[in-house]
């Protein structure tokens, strides 16, 4: 039974994605959340396929269900009211109208930094992937640096990205760095799907390619 505060936190224990559930017909690994009122951003790295955005996603899904007075899949929940609940997820365009990958992504993203408020959840799952390199790390530190210094206070938000060099964001007090645990055994990949603290240093992407 989620416990509703007066603050801006957003603190899970133990939480599953019930729909991931249901449709694989299993239990998946709960992982917990701390985002508190003073540091209400978290940078998501790791491997692909380790489970980023599964995680986003479990907690925007959580907050929805608490918001209409459901109980959660969770050990407890702990969090304050969202006004907004805010996704830019995955790569698509919308050629008919002539809008490009990274269009779609830019107009969804200058939506959010528009409408944001200290009050509200913002999923954020690989700003930037729409261009080059040099382009989309600098598009996606000046979005997390925005969130940050929002009037009135950062909003609650996941960033999850391959780009590691936004791990140094950690610095700041109001930013925390999660990463997902892989472990390498006899040149493969084990996939724990739990989420720790701290930055990654590596996406795995050839081994997961192969």
């Amino acid at each position: 039974r989620p416990h509703l505060c007066d603050g801006r936190d957003l603190l899970l224990a133990a939480a599953r994605h019930p729909m991931l559930e249901s449709r694989l017909g299993r239990e998946c690994i709960p992982n917990d959340l701390d985002l508190p009122e003073a540091r209400p951003m978290a940078v998501v790295t790791g491997p692909n396929m380790g489970g980023k955005s599964t995680f986003l996603r479990t907690a925007a899904l959580l907050v929805v269900l608490a918001q209409t007075g459901s109980f959660v899949p969770a050990e407890s929940m702990r969090f304050g009211l969202a006004d907004r609940i805010f996704t830019r997820i995955g790569a698509s365009d919308f050629l008919q109208k002539g809008q490009s990958t990274i269009m779609v992504e830019m107009t969804e993203t200058a939506r959010i930094l528009n409408q944001a408020t200290s009050r509200s959840l913002v999923i954020l799952d690989e700003i930037g992937r729409g261009t080059s390199t040099r382009d989309g790390l600098a598009l996606a530190e000046a979005i997390a640096l925005h969130l940050r210094d929002l009037k009135g206070g950062g909003p609650r938000t996941l960033f999850a990205t391959h780009y590691f060099e936004l791990t140094s964001l950690g610095e700041d007090p109001r930013i925390q760095n999660l990463h997902v645990e892989v472990q390498e055994w006899e040149e493969r990949l084990l996939f724990l799907h739990r989420i720790k603290e701290g930055p990654a240093d590596r996406s795995y992407g050839i081994q997961v390619a192969r």
